[in-house]
């Protein structure tokens, strides 16, 4: 199955989008799911995280018609290690006790994008190189 870096990016960009504006408006819809109690520090970095996604967001709809290249690569890994991340960390609240269930909604959400991620790299790697090459410094002598 082929996944189009184009559908990746808009549905990535649309939900980072919402993510930001439910943490910045209305943080406790989620965390009441979640089994989480509200507090004015969980409120801070609620809100600094909605900054953070709304950046995403708006990187990814503004990449949406990249063709292959070193920067349209790192979108998609990055996305991909940060939903595998979120999605250990989800399970690992669970088992630890700390959240209900209903973070299962968004660890299959966060499992649903990574795969995407993988389906479009697979894509851009048969392309040709796109990870930047690493050249070794040049040493200066010293006078």
């Amino acid at each position: 199955m082929k996944i189009e870096f184009k559908t990746l990016a808009t549905l990535a960009g649309l939900l980072f989008l919402s993510l930001a504006m439910v943490w910045l408006a209305a943080p406790t819809l989620l965390l009441a799911d979640w089994g989480v109690e509200f507090s004015e520090g969980i409120g801070l970095m609620g809100r600094r995280a909605a900054a953070l996604y709304a950046g995403f967001g708006v990187m990814f709809l503004l990449s949406r018609s990249a063709g292959p290249s070193t920067a349209r690569s790192a979108l998609v890994r990055g996305l991909l290690v940060a939903c595998l991340m979120l999605a250990a960390l989800g399970l690992y609240e669970l088992w630890g006790g700390h959240v209900t269930n209903k973070i299962l909604v968004a660890v299959a959400i966060e499992i649903a994008f990574a795969s995407a991620c993988v389906l479009v790299n697979e894509d851009v790697d048969k392309s040709g190189p796109r990870v930047a090459s690493i050249t070794p410094i040049k040493k200066r002598r010293s006078k």
